[in-house]
């Protein structure tokens, strides 16, 4: 197995429980964030894994909905004790989310899946070379606490030990339809990340595709680190090619459609090259849902650069 497809400590058994709506807030077009009060899950949950929320207490709809975790929460002694996710309104399941209030209970099981590995080791000819983040649509969810486990602000999981911060910087390019949907910037900045926005309809930033902007400053010759990539297919299919087509190392969160979230349905299966050069189904919610980019067999025409 590729190392940077192995979390860094053991990943702990998922649970079942019913959490308890703390807090339900709009912060951009058509999306929330959402705070759950889960101790458990957010003392073990990992940057780039994952949870499973069914938002009714019917069987309408019955599958849950898989939400990235964002951040956690702590108490005044230090310990976790809620999680926060932020969605973007795209169906029925989260239509109805959008829909519960403070005091309501949702059922939500995880952590799900493997999430980011440890920083990336810097080498002398690495420093000063900026991780970068690419994020599309509602992608850009995985990568503050990500942010935050690499530089040490914040510690997620198990851990037995710490790994030392990352000297970043971090840069993160985010894309969206329309400057309204733009959510959790000023979190981002708040953590020192430097954020450059491309728009679809040129409402603010770059007017076109994200990767556009990584591509320019590789075009201009500007080191890059480790590029990680969040969104659409499409999205990370033109940003693995940008990453090969420059040898950048890349890891990628796929947004496959996850009906189960335990690998037992099988609907989110993603062709994954193995070391030996065949192609196999893995599942994303099991095996990933990131992936290094070069071994992701992408199926869907890429755009842009």
């Amino acid at each position: 197995m590729d190392k940077a497809n192995v979390s860094p400590t053991a990943p702990s058994c998922p649970s079942q429980s019913l959490a308890r709506v703390v807090e339900h807030a709009r912060i951009a077009r058509e999306t929330y964030r959402l705070r759950l009060e889960a101790p458990e899950l957010a003392r073990s949950i990992l940057p780039g894994q994952f949870v499973m929320i069914r938002p009714a207490t019917g069987t309408d709809p019955l599958l849950g909905r898989p939400f990235a975790m964002y951040d956690i929460v702590r108490d005044d002694a230090g310990a976790a004790w809620a999680l926060d996710v932020v969605y973007l309104v795209l169906g029925r399941g989260t239509a109805e989310l959008a829909r519960r209030r403070p005091g309501d209970r949702l059922s939500v099981w995880g952590p799900l899946g493997n999430g980011f590995g440890p920083p990336p080791r810097v080498s002398q000819a690495d420093e000063g070379a900026p991780i970068s983040l690419v994020a599309g649509g509602i992608g850009q969810t995985p990568f503050l606490a990500l942010v935050k486990w690499w530089t040490r602000r914040e510690r997620y999981g198990q851990e037995e030990s710490s790994h030392p911060p990352h000297p970043g910087p971090f840069r993160l390019d985010y894309g969206v339809r329309s400057h309204d949907l733009l959510a959790g910037v000023d979190d981002f900045l708040a953590c020192g990340v430097e954020v450059q926005i491309a728009t679809d309809d040129g409402s603010i930033g770059h007017k076109g595709y994200v990767t556009d902007l990584l591509a320019r400053r590789l075009d201009r010759g500007e080191p890059i680190g480790k590029v990680l990539g969040c969104g659409p297919s499409p999205m990370l299919a033109s940003l693995a090619r940008l990453a090969q087509r420059y040898s950048l190392d890349c890891d990628v969160s796929l947004e496959n459609h996850m009906a189960c979230g335990f690998g037992a349905c099988f609907s989110c299966v993603a062709p994954i090259r193995q070391e030996d050069g065949s192609t196999d189904l893995k599942r994303v919610c099991v095996e990933g849902p990131v992936f290094p980019a070069r071994r992701v067999v992408w199926e869907t025409p890429s755009i842009g650069h």
